[in-house]
């Protein structure tokens, strides 16, 4: 790049990128999709002052040429003050030939003194519109604690449309309230290209994303979260802040597409490449929570013998191995010869060991080792002075600030600890483990504001809120990527579930450090299925965990129906399944390696069609996988409360209307059908169930092109073909 150059372009097979340096801010000059160019008018807003020992310094920012670079996958321009000495990097980075391009801020002090910053919004945008343009915006809600009956966004976003949404690790709905959204959307045209662009933030902390249509503009920001507020955040010398990386696409072809796309984006660059290298990937997982608290060395011999009969291909310690929480091992009572020989069982037997902890919390344990509230150390970690009378509950205690050097450093032990110790293959991690807010005054974040703060109770957890609280997560949320990517780094092969007290943390910076997803605290099959279908518009399927509880099933088909609602995705029992009955045995162990042999490859390579509306548990609902490459797919139905629908007709998506497809009704509901593309795309096929929730898995395979010119010659008639 010549020194001088202020003008790049970056480029995916969907989306192009054009880029200028001004002399004192860069901005993104266009978007387009390869069809349509949407224009911006906003330069990035670049903080305009910094406090230094008390007083507030206006900033005056030069672009460095010097310094700046742009080639065929990184456009990178600097910025400079004078005083104080800070240098601040733009950057946008294509790391696939396909999907979005990514961007991130980072501002560094190379000056003597410390500096406080204000807020860096990650990215601005300002893009021009017709006002006569039809526009419609797609945003999803966390799956949280229970999905909400709605999820799934779609909305027209007519003149003077205003919109947030936010994301945090905490995700606690409130009454009055907008619930936790994944932090993406998705702007489309309402016509039949449905062109459009979208954007996504990669981090788990307090941010936020905005939305506003007035005239020919729609306009926004994304980045850290700024209420409460005012954010500030310290720069000692030499440290480098970072705006949350975010990453922006374009797009045409309406939701499913643009999701098929960032799916496959997200696997190939932002997840751990090694847990995607095994076949087996995701799991059947039997989870130990289906007897509670309860389990002991006994009982989780028996899941395991059963586990293993049944085709599962890990077993998961849940909540209750341990001798307290914040007391990390397990409780000689309930395991008197420790986890070490349950470890050694599970893997004679073939399976993979996973375990429940809720590291992050602290409670009232005595033993050594013991994370104790009362240790004058581990106190200074927590993120709120507790009342004398203070209890933790049966699995939850007190969160400390890992962003607090000393907490961190013992997390990192910790975590390393349990896996070593127990053999560990998966580790699950629980609670409210990234501090969302905090009292403290001599963590590395800002201290609060005595005027502007609270204290309030949620499940059992003490919390803090302030104006220091998105400060509090951005070094917390840092420190609990390093702990993920620490024990990834040691324990290669491991695989780490995020959980967080359910769906809380689906996000991207998550995929990123993590292997898969709870993504509700909700397990009937109804919740199961909305939460699937809500996250799958976003994250790849394979990572969208459903746990499968009890849940009343008078007939086998009930019992399928159950099983099914949480094999969409990455597949965990949570039921003692050494209650199942004979016919419950058989037909558990059938869907079990239906699940391994046929349904895993679509769901690990397969595009995703919502071919339903979204799941009510009354109307029929689908979804169906389809891999162009291997032309086979699958077709999931299921018939809710409904007594009046015995029959329903599916639409199909993605397909070649010139080509013939074999269906095969798994259940035998129907016989064999071949039936065209055409057909299926446009009135679609028929799917019969004599009772309300039940369900049928219908296979589909395109026949080979020999087939289907030998079947075309048929029905040409000899006359035809001569």
């Amino acid at each position: 790049m010549a020194v001088a150059q202020t003008a790049a372009t970056l480029q995916t097979a969907e989306t192009q990128l054009r880029f200028e340096a001004g002399p004192d801010a860069p901005r993104v000059s266009s978007l387009r999709n390869g069809a349509v160019t949407w224009k911006n008018r906003a330069a990035e807003t670049l903080i305009l002052s910094a406090d230094i020992e008390g007083q507030t310094v206006p900033l005056k920012w030069a672009f460095n040429g010097a310094e700046s670079h742009a080639d065929q996958n990184l456009v990178r321009f600097v910025y400079d003050t004078v005083s104080p000495h800070l240098r601040l990097t733009w950057e946008w980075e294509v790391r696939s030939g396909h999907g979005p391009i990514e961007h991130q801020i980072r501002i560094e002090n190379r000056d003597s003194s410390e500096i406080w910053l204000p807020l860096q919004n990650s990215f601005l945008f300002d893009w021009q519109t017709s006002a006569q343009d039809k526009l419609e915006h797609l945003y999803v809600e966390k799956g949280a604690d229970t999905p909400s009956a709605v999820g799934t966004h779609l909305v027209p976003i007519p003149e003077g449309y205003e919109w947030e949404g936010t994301s945090s690790t905490y995700a606690q709905p409130r009454p009055g309230e907008a619930r936790e959204i994944i932090p993406y959307f998705l702007i489309e045209r309402a016509d039949g290209a449905q062109s459009g662009w979208y954007v996504g933030i990669e981090f788990s902390g307090r941010t936020h994303l905005t939305l506003a249509r007035q005239g020919e503009s729609i306009r926004g920001e994304v980045g850290l979260n700024p209420n409460p507020g005012p954010f500030r955040t310290r720069l000692k010398p030499g440290e480098v802040f970072e705006t949350p990386r975010v990453f922006l696409g374009a797009t045409s072809g309406g939701p499913d597409a643009t999701a098929n796309i960032l799916r496959r984006w997200v696997r190939e660059v932002l997840t751990n490449q090694d847990a995607w290298k095994d076949p087996h990937y995701p799991l059947a997982v039997n989870n130990s929570w289906g007897g509670g608290m309860v389990v002991n060395e006994e009982i989780a011999r028996r899941m395991i013998r059963d586990s293993a009969d049944l085709g599962f291909e890990m077993f998961h310690i849940d909540a209750g191995w341990f001798r307290g929480v914040g007391d990390w091992y397990p409780d000689p009572k309930k395991f008197p010869h420790g986890l070490q020989p349950i470890a050694d069982e599970i893997h004679a037997r073939g399976l993979k060991f996973g375990l429940w902890a809720d590291w992050a919390q602290a409670a009232l344990g005595t033993a050594p080792n013991a994370l104790n509230i009362h240790d004058p150390e581990a106190r200074g970690w927590l993120t709120t002075d507790l009342p004398a009378t203070w209890k933790p509950e049966e699995f939850k205690g007190q969160t400390i600030d890992i962003g607090a050097p000393k907490a961190k450093a013992w997390a990192l032990r910790e975590t390393d600890r349990i896996v070593t110790d127990y053999k560990l293959d998966m580790l699950e991690h629980d609670g409210y483990l990234v501090a969302n807010g905090c009292d403290a005054s001599d963590h590395p974040h800002a201290a609060p504001d005595p005027l502007n703060r609270c204290t309030y109770r949620d499940a059992g957890f003490v919390f803090s809120r302030s104006s220091n609280s998105t400060d509090v997560s951005y070094h917390a949320v840092r420190a609990y990527y390093d702990i993920q990517s620490n024990l990834h780094r040691k324990h290669p092969g491991l695989l780490l579930e995020v959980c967080n007290d359910g769906g809380r943390m689906i996000d991207f910076g998550s995929a990123a450090h993590g292997d898969y997803f709870s993504i509700t605290d909700t397990y009937d099959p109804l919740s199961n299925r909305r939460a699937f279908y809500d996250a799958s518009f976003v994250l790849p399927t394979a990572m969208l965990e459903t746990y499968v509880e009890r849940w009343p099933t008078a007939r086998t088909e009930n019992f399928r129906y159950m099983l099914r609602s949480g094999m969409m995705g990455w597949l965990s029992i949570m039921i003692d399944t050494t209650s199942w009955d004979a016919q419950q045995h058989v037909a558990a162990k059938e869907e079990v390696e239906v699940y391994k042999s046929q349904l895993r490859p679509l769901i690990r390579d397969a595009n995703l069609y919502h071919i339903s509306e979204r799941p009510d548990g009354v109307r029929w609902d689908g979804l169906e996988y389809f891999d162009a490459r291997t032309r086979r797919g699958v077709v999931y139905a299921f018939r809710g409360s409904t007594e009046t629908e015995a029959e329903h007709k599916f639409v199909l998506r993605g397909l070649d209307p010139a080509s013939r497809y074999q269906l095969r009704f798994h259940d035998h509901s129907a016989g064999d059908q071949i039936i065209n593309g055409h057909e299926l795309m446009k009135t679609g096929f028929a799917v019969q169930l004599p009772s309300a929730n039940s369900s049928e898995i219908i296979f589909l395979e395109e026949l080979p092109a020999r087939w289907q010119l030998s079947q075309a010659a048929t029905e040409r008639g000899p006359h035809e073909r001569k």
